[in-house]
C-alpha cells in the first residue's frame, strides 16, 4: 500500500508542486517510499553465480613504482583484464561439462526408446525444438548436406530438384530443376559454392545457381566428398575410377582405378583425409592420393556395401559399413583384424549409416531409423546381438537414401522418397564450437578473412596418410646406404632410393658410360682421338653419333616453352662434363689451365 500511495503522491497537477526538505544530511536516504515487499524480498535471494557480475578472485597487481602515467594505466588495465578473464574461465568450467547431456529414464522398466518426438519438442527448449521439422517435396527420393557449420543446407532430388537454403531464418538461396538424374550434392569451402554429381558429369554452381563448372573428367559420378582443408573435390562413379580435383588451381590432381566395378558407397574419415569406398564385392578400401593402390582393402561383407561412415568423435579410429546381406558392422581402424561388433537389421538389404558429432549412430533400414549411442556400440561383442536402442523414430516414406547429422546441433535430417525429415536426437551434436575452425554466426566479411586463410594454410595431398602423426616426426635411418660423391663434394652416405638414376645404375653397374662423352668427340682443333685432320663432313658424321640416346631423347622430348627441373638439372651436368672434359684435353696438349673470368680483369694491362 505504501508503493501506491507514494505512485499517487506523484502524480500532481503541475502547479502545485511538492516541497521538498533539504534539512537531511546528504548521506542520508529515506526509505519510507520504498517497496517493503521487495526489500523483503531481497533479503533472502541472491543471483546464481554464473549470473553475478565476476570481480577478480585474485589482486590484480599494481604498478605504482612506474612513473610514467600512460604506461602505469596500460600495465594495470592489463592486469585487471588478465585476473578477470581467469575469474571468467573459471566460471565456464562449471558449464563445460565433461558429459554429454542424453535422455535418462527414472526407472528400471522405463526406456529412453519409448520416448517420442513430440514429447521431446516439448520438453526440450524453444531454439532447439525448431530443429523438428517436415518437408514435403516432390522428385525424391532426396540426398542431403550441411555446411561445416551446419548454418546451410544443400538438398538434391533423384529427378534433378536442388536447392540450397538457410535452414534456421529459411532464407531460400537458389533452388533448381535440373531436368536429369541426379546422384548426390556436396558444398565447397563454404556455402557460396557447391557441387552436383549429375547424369553425365560434374557441375559446380554458385549460391544464387548460376553454372560455374563443368567438370568432364568425372564420368558418371555416383558420390561426392570434399576434403576442406586440402581443398580436393574427390568423386567415384560407375566407371569405377576415383577422381582428386584440386578446387583452388582447377586442375585435376590424380585418378585412382579401383579395379573393383561401379562403386556407389564413399565416405571420409575428417581426422586424415583418407577415402573409404564400398564395392559390389563386399570390400571396403581406403585410398589416398599419393597411392596407386588401396592403403587397406578389407572383406567386410558377402554382399555388396551399401553404407559406410567414419566416426568422428573418437579420432576416426571406427568405421561402421552395412551390406545388402542385411548386417551392420563396427570396425576398429587401428586394427583390422575382425569387426568389433556386428549385428543383423531388419527391413531390407537397404540401409543408411551416419555417425554423429558425440559418437552416436543412425541406422536406417525398412521403414525406420534407430539411434546407439557409445560406450556400447564400442564395446567387443562374440556374438551378433543387437546394441541398447537409445531411440528410435518411424518413417513410412520408403526408401530411406540419407541420413545426415546438422553440426552443432541435436538434428538428424532424413531424406525419403516424399522429402526430408528432421527429428530430434538429445546428445548428439558437439555443444561447443570454435570460431576459427566453424562458425555458426559468422557474416560476410568473416566468411572472407575464413577463406583467404584456409587457402594460406592450405596443406598438400602428399600429406595424407593412414597416420597423420608422421608429419613432424624423426625420419628412421635407412638400413640401405651408398656412399657417393657428387661433384666432387666429399663422400656422404645416402640411400639407395633417394640416389638420381644414374647414380643408381653405377652402383648396380649397369650404367652406360658412353652417354656422357663429349657430342663433339673432336679436340679444339678440329684433330679426332687418332691426331688427324678430319674433314667437315666427318665431323658432321660423328657429330650425329649418340643422338639416339636414352638421355638425349628425353631432353628432345621436353618442351622448350616448359620450365622443367629435371630436364634443366640435366642438361646443367651435361654442360659442366663437357667444359671439364675440354680443360682436360686443353691441359694435356700442354696449354695452360684456363682461368675463370673475374671482375678484376677489367684493370688488367694489355699488352
Amino acid at each position: 500500500m505504501d508503493s501506491l500511495f507514494a505512485k499517487a503522491d506523484a502524480i500532481r497537477p503541475l502547479g502545485k508542486r511538492r516541497k521538498v526538505s533539504h534539512s537531511q544530511e546528504k548521506g542520508s536516504k529515506d526509505h519510507s517510499n520504498s517497496d517493503t515487499t521487495l526489500q523483503s524480498v531481497t533479503k533472502h535471494t541472491s543471483l546464481p553465480k554464473s549470473l553475478q557480475p565476476s570481480g577478480s578472485t585474485e589482486k590484480a597487481p599494481a604498478y605504482s613504482h612506474i612513473a610514467n602515467k600512460k604506461l602505469r594505466t596500460k600495465l594495470n588495465r592489463n592486469s585487471a583484464h588478465a585476473a578477470q578473464s581467469k575469474a571468467l574461465l573459471e566460471d565456464a568450467e562449471l558449464l563445460l561439462m565433461d558429459e554429454p547431456g542424453k535422455m535418462e529414464v527414472e526407472g528400471e522398466m522405463e526406456r529412453t526408446w519409448r520416448v517420442g518426438q513430440s514429447e521431446i519438442a516439448l520438453q526440450a527448449g524453444q531454439e532447439a525444438a525448431k530443429g523438428r521439422r517436415e518437408w514435403r517435396l516432390d522428385g525424391g527420393p532426396y540426398r542431403s548436406r550441411y555446411t561445416r557449420n551446419g548454418r546451410h543446407l544443400a538438398i538434391i532430388g533423384r529427378t534433378g530438384h536442388a536447392a540450397t537454403f538457410d535452414w534456421q531464418t529459411g532464407l531460400l538461396h537458389t533452388e533448381l530443376q535440373l531436368q536429369e538424374t541426379c546422384r548426390d550434392i556436396t558444398f565447397l569451402h563454404d556455402h557460396s559454392h557447391f557441387a552436383v554429381a549429375q547424369k553425365k558429369y560434374v557441375f559446380i554452381y554458385d549460391r544464387d545457381g548460376v553454372e560455374l563448372h563443368c567438370l568432364k573428367s568425372h564420368i558418371e559420378p555416383t558420390r561426392l566428398e570434399f576434403l576442406p582443408y586440402h581443398w580436393l573435390l574427390a568423386s567415384v562413379g560407375n566407371a569405377g575410377y576415383l577422381k582428386y580435383q584440386d578446387t583452388s588451381t582447377g586442375q585435376l590432381l590424380v585418378e585412382h582405378r579401383t579395379k573393383l566395378g561401379s562403386c556407389t558407397t564413399m565416405a571420409q574419415n575428417l581426422h586424415n583425409a583418407v577415402i573409404h569406398l564400398g564395392h559390389q564385392n563386399g570390400c571396403v578400401t581406403l585410398w589416398t592420393p599419393n597411392l596407386p593402390h588401396p592403403a587397406v582393402q578389407l572383406l567386410a561383407h558377402l554382399g555388396p556395401v551399401v553404407s559406410c561412415s567414419i566416426d568422428p568423435s573418437q579420432g576416426g579410429r571406427y568405421m561402421a559399413t552395412a551390406g545388402r546381406d542385411g548386417t551392420v558392422k563396427v570396425w576398429d581402424c587401428r586394427n583390422w583384424k575382425g569387426a568389433v561388433r556386428d549385428w543383423n537389421v531388419r527391413g531390407g538389404g537397404g540401409i543408411e549409416l551416419e555417425w554423429s558429432a558425440k559418437g552416436s549412430l543412425a541406422v536406417a533400414s525398412g521403414g525406420s531409423v534407430n539411434v546407439y549411442t557409445r560406450p556400447t556400440i564400442h564395446s567387443p561383442m562374440q556374438t551378433k546381438n543387437q546394441p541398447p536402442l537409445y531411440l528410435t523414430h518411424p518413417i513410412p516414406h520408403r526408401p530411406l537414401v540419407s541420413l545426415r547429422f546438422a553440426p552443432f546441433q541435436d538434428v538428424l535430417t532424413i531424406g525419403h522418397a516424399a522429402g526430408l525429415t528432421s527429428i530430434l536426437v538429445p546428445g548428439s551434436g558437439e555443444p561447443n564450437f570454435d570460431s576459427t575452425e566453424a562458425d555458426p554466426f559468422e557474416n560476410r566479411k568473416a566468411r572472407r578473412e575464413k577463406e583467404v586463410k584456409a587457402l594460406l594454410d592450405k596443406i598438400q595431398p602428399d600429406m595424407i596418410s593412414l597416420d597423420p602423426e608422421f608429419v613432424g616426426s624423426l625420419a628412421p635411418p635407412s638400413k640401405l646406404t651408398t656412399t657417393t660423391t657428387f661433384d666432387g663434394k666429399p663422400a656422404v652416405e645416402i640411400p639407395f632410393s633417394r640416389l638420381p638414376r644414374l647414380e643408381r645404375l653405377k652402383v648396380q653397374g649397369k650404367a652406360d658410360e658412353t652417354e656422357l662423352t663429349d657430342e663433339d668427340g673432336e679436340g679444339m682443333d678440329g684433330t679426332g682421338d687418332s691426331g688427324k685432320k678430319q674433314s667437315r663432313e666427318e665431323r658432321e658424321k660423328r657429330k650425329m653419333r649418340g643422338k639416339g640416346k636414352s638421355l638425349k631423347r628425353y631432353l628432345r622430348k621436353q618442351r622448350k616453352n616448359v620450365i622443367d627441373p629435371a630436364a634443366v638439372a640435366i642438361r646443367a651436368k651435361l654442360e659442366k662434363q663437357k667444359e671439364e672434359k675440354k680443360r682436360a684435353m686443353i691441359i694435356a696438349a700442354g696449354g695452360d689451365e684456363p682461368r675463370k673470368p673475374s671482375a678484376l680483369d677489367r684493370f688488367r694491362q694489355t699488352r
